[in-house]
């Protein structure tokens, strides 16, 4: 079998907002093993910045490089890197007072031949737009979503609803955690984001579309994103990662720019 060789052009950009006087969400981008991963800490004090620069760290370097493995091992590898992350947060707040509570989202986004491979944990999402539709990948873990799916709130409601940053799981809180994945196929043209709530909280999904879809530079997009999140009140930290699909060929292997 001839491997798939995955071309892509990939940006992040993290911003503290309009409200918040410091920023606990982190980013990492590892492209020469296509790892990208967002993380939204909390805790305060400093503490979600320690949770979420910890995670994105752990996280890479546990799922390492994956080309080459079957996709429920690397499903499996990115699960077992997140659970990592976790206790060694978890840890942490165990033995160190001032980060008691800690905790963090995280999406890691890894790029494998023809397919592509999400862990997350929290309301960190990941979308995909494809062939001029955009679709959620990954599902929040929260109340407001809990409440939707149990068919008490619309989708509207809960955009707007009180405890609509309430998270019913993260990466830190817990002796354990258990991360969803997501696997799906790779198609030329593909455009992946990677956002922190800070974004998706002020910008609703059709205007979400609409932004990415005005260009095809990632770099372009990031700032568009964040400028309009910020425009729309920058009430919490925003991150965005984007990761655009260039070309798929049959030789293996990743090329960044």
């Amino acid at each position: 079998m001839t491997a798939t060789r995955v071309q892509f052009t990939c940006a992040g950009r993290t911003d503290v907002g309009v409200v918040r006087s410091g920023n606990e969400d982190n980013y990492l981008l590892v492209p020469d093993v296509a790892v990208f991963i967002v993380a939204d800490g909390m805790g305060g004090h400093a503490a979600g910045e320690v949770a979420s620069e910890m995670a994105v760290k752990i996280i890479a370097d546990r799922i390492g490089d994956v080309r080459g493995l079957e996709e429920t091992e690397a499903s499996q590898r990115i699960r077992d890197a997140i659970r990592d992350a976790n206790a060694e947060i978890f840890d942490r707040t165990l033995t160190e007072h001032d980060k008691r509570g800690m905790g963090t989202t995280a999406t890691a986004l890894v790029l494998m031949g023809g397919r592509y491979v999400i862990g997350q944990v929290g309301d960190s999402r990941a979308y995909l737009l494809r062939d001029g539709r955009l679709l959620q990948l990954t599902k929040d873990h929260s109340y407001v979503q809990e409440q939707v799916d149990a068919g008490y709130l619309t989708p509207e409601d809960a955009r707007t609803h009180p405890y609509s940053n309430v998270i019913t799981r993260c990466v830190g809180a817990n002796e354990d955690v258990i991360p969803d994945t997501y696997i799906g196929t790779l198609h030329r043209g593909d455009l992946f984001l990677l956002a922190s709530d800070g974004l998706t909280g002020m910008i609703d999904d059709p205007r979400l579309h609409e932004i990415l879809q005005s260009s095809p530079d990632p770099e372009e997009l990031s700032a568009t994103l964040v400028a309009e999140a910020n425009r729309m009140g920058g009430l919490d930290n925003i991150t965005v990662v984007l990761i655009r699909i260039d070309a798929l060929e049959g030789n293996g292997g990743v090329r960044a720019t």
